[in-house]
């Protein structure tokens, strides 16, 4: 490609990107399990996300592909296709991610691995909980997300299970929480527009 071509395609894409501001952010559940939490973390991110008013935020819930354990099966369930194209559609992620073993969810390191160029050169918050705060699981999904060229942002929201959540069922965050949510939010829009370009 020579560097007319370069120039004329970088143009190109930084016009649609001022043409169509609005970035498209998934936050994704990543637990499956009967009696789960995120669903509760989930709906209070994008509570705040959406009362900012900077992009398109949605709720992405991996329980609804009905996904197949990796390896167990040809590939052609309906809902492969359908969260690689739901992933394929956002600009940016945030990872509702809780702590198992040391680790995230078996779920959802199945469904990040039911996908791959639709992950590529896009940003991603996490947001993780447990009796450490998710730390463990945070770091892990880290390295993940360094092999799927994913850009996971520095400020990283972390929930107790014993002081943000009432009987360890019943998610009531502390106040301070909110300040860096909105933090990781700011890393998460600036870094998705920047890596728009890319794609």
């Amino acid at each position: 490609m020579g560097l007319f071509t370069k120039l004329f395609t970088q143009t190109t894409k930084e016009e649609e990107i001022m043409t169509n501001p609005k970035l498209k952010i998934g936050i994704i559940l990543g637990s499956t399990r009967q009696g789960r939490l995120s669903p509760q973390v989930g709906g209070w991110v994008k509570g705040i996300a959406d009362s900012r008013n900077d992009a398109e935020y949605e709720i992405v819930d991996i329980a609804d592909y009905n996904l197949p354990l990796l390896g167990t099966t040809d590939g052609t369930e309906p809902g492969i296709a359908k969260w690689n194209e739901k992933l394929a559609s956002l600009d940016g992620f945030v990872f509702i991610v809780q702590e198992y073993n040391h680790s995230i969810t078996g779920a959802l390191k199945n469904a990040i691995d039911f996908a791959r160029e639709a992950w590529n050169n896009k940003a991603a918050g996490i947001v993780s909980y447990g009796s450490t705060g998710g730390a463990r699981a945070a770091e892990h999904l880290r390295g993940i997300c360094g092999e799927l060229k994913i850009a996971d942002v520095r400020t990283h929201p972390t929930l107790s299970l014993f002081t943000d959540f009432e009987n360890f069922s019943v998610f009531k965050p502390a106040e301070l929480h909110k300040a860096n949510i909105n933090a990781m939010l700011d890393e998460v829009i600036a870094w998705s527009g920047a890596l728009k370009t890319l794609r």
